[in-house]
């Protein structure tokens, strides 16, 4: 199989993929149900080992993330000339069905993960009616992360490589700030994007006379962060070792370390955040331990009006200097003159650093989109709505020709030149993630040639249909044994101390 054939199995017989009623003008794709178009010069990019920032040379790697609604998908996918008579409107349903069962399966998982975060949660109003050893609550955060990080990887999120974190970060931000953030104070750090594109901006150049001129800002569309902080006692032994110092000169070190932290972060915790369209060289302020630096060009503005303000009120005070020793009260109005002069100067120097932490907190609330337990169930439904389009796809060119595993590699060439005519997406389609899926539930089936069996759609619906019926008797029984159930007097303890964290916060 070719993939020209298999890429007609996909579209509208006898129109070229793209060229049809919901398509745009030339260069152009309208996503069908979103209203708008998604420009073909708007690629995706990737990040960390190859990406164009730090290594120009370097080839660019796509993302497996499908940036269009599964609706619309199935619209295109759906269409009656694009099937057999009379199987588009059971194409349609069987598609409705798996998008219903991968949801389902997906809550199991978003249950499970619920329960293991519990512990750990910093939002939590419920009261905690066991308590865990410190075993079990490391057992339980390793759960936790790997658990979070497999619902990226389904979502189509890509891990920044912690090697390059630090270089990617030492630009100065897009906003004109310099930023800081110490990584030795995480125990836990992931940090995971989707969507690596380009937006435009404006700003005035002396280039251009102080109009405004555009450009591109490099931007991530989601960016994750989870963060969870080492406990002091760790950190301290942590100092000790690589500095070679005395406990007390450990601890002095630690609190100048954490002094930039907020009260609220603590260690026993595991956050996350998810936040939307962050310029890539911002991806610094998503932290807790941010420090906002001077800018060179700030410290040459500040540094030289200081010199002159101070100066100037030298030059003044030592044209004085004879009536200063014969008159008190020059003295005082010159000696008052240069410390206003110098107040003037360090007050210069607190407005410029919080205005800069207005700039940072004022984008990070337009930034912002769910925190903790609200992104883990965002993430969850994003991983789900993932596997529902690959499926969908692999599945309308399997379902109509005979297919065996050698010409896998032409069905996925296939499917990405379907996107980009049609769409005008330059993805990665993740195939062996989609047939994985398929076979585990039956829908495909593979014999001991290779030649891939799958079931028509309205048996692939029936299919669907008896599987949902015996679901809640295959769910697993998620009991790890972990924890103790408190005391009475525990439990109230527990309780009161919830309430008073619920009315401080």
């Amino acid at each position: 199989m070719s993939s020209a054939d298999t890429a007609a199995t996909l579209v509208d017989t006898g129109k070229t993929a793209g060229t049809g009623p919901r398509t745009g003008a030339p260069g152009h794709a309208v996503v069908p149900g979103e209203g708008h178009r998604v420009p073909e010069s708007v690629h995706i990019e990737a990040i960390g080992d190859d990406d164009d920032d730090l290594a120009p040379d370097r080839k660019r790697s796509r993302e497996h993330f499908i940036p269009i609604t599964r609706f619309a998908l199935m619209d295109r996918l759906t269409i009656p000339s694009a099937w057999p008579p009379g199987q588009s409107v059971m194409a349609r349903r069987f598609f409705s069905y798996l998008d219903y069962w991968r949801h389902q399966r997906y809550g199991a998982k978003l249950l499970e993960l619920e329960q293991t975060y519990e512990p750990f949660s910093p939002d939590s109003d419920l009261l905690m009616t066991r308590s865990f050893t410190d075993d079990e609550l490391s057992n339980m955060q390793a759960r936790m992360v790997r658990g979070m990080r497999e619902i990226l990887i389904q979502a189509n999120y890509r891990e920044v490589d912690p090697k390059v974190v630090e270089e990617i970060f030492a630009q100065e931000t897009h906003y004109g700030l310099d930023l800081h953030v110490d990584f030795s104070l995480f125990e836990e750090c992931l940090i995971f994007y989707r969507g690596a594109s380009t937006r435009k901006d404006q700003k005035r150049t002396l280039r251009k006379f102080l109009r405004k001129e555009e450009f591109d800002v490099p931007i991530y569309q989601r960016l994750f962060l989870l963060f969870k902080l080492k406990t002091l006692e760790l950190r301290l032994r942590e100092i000790m070792e690589s500095e070679k110092v005395s406990r007390k000169e450990a601890e002095r070190m630690a609190k100048k370390q954490r002094a930039h932290l907020p009260g609220a972060v603590l260690p026993g915790n595991i956050y996350m955040k998810l936040f939307k369209n962050i310029p890539r060289s911002d991806a610094e302020m998503i932290f807790p331990n941010t420090i906002v630096k001077y800018r060179m060009l700030d410290k040459i503005k500040l540094g030289g009006g200081g010199a002159f303000g101070v100066g100037s009120s030298l030059v003044v005070a030592a044209g004085k200097a004879g009536a200063m020793l014969t008159n008190p009260i020059t003295a005082v109005m010159v000696v008052g003159g240069l410390g206003a002069a110098v107040f003037r100067q360090a007050m210069n120097f607190v407005n410029t650093k919080q205005r800069y932490m207005v700039i940072m907190a004022q984008n990070l609330y337009f930034h912002s989109m769910a925190d903790n337990r609200g992104v883990m169930i965002k993430l969850i439904d994003r991983a789900a709505e993932e596997d529902v389009k690959e499926e969908m796809l692999l599945y309308s060119v399997l379902a109509k020709e005979k297919a065996n595993r050698r010409d896998l590699k032409a069905i996925d060439i296939a499917i990405e030149q379907y996107l980009k005519s049609a769409f005008g997406l330059d993805i990665d389609f993740d195939l062996d993630d989609a047939l994985g899926r398929l076979l585990a539930d039956g829908l495909v089936t593979e014999d001991a040639n290779g030649d891939l069996h799958t079931l028509p759609p309205y048996e692939a619906s029936l299919h669907i249909d008896a599987q949902w019926d015996v679901l809640l008797d295959n769910l697993p029984d998620f009991d790890p044994h972990e924890g103790t159930e408190m005391e009475v007097d525990k439990l109230r303890s527990e309780a009161i101390l919830t309430t008073a964290k619920v009315s401080s916060g």
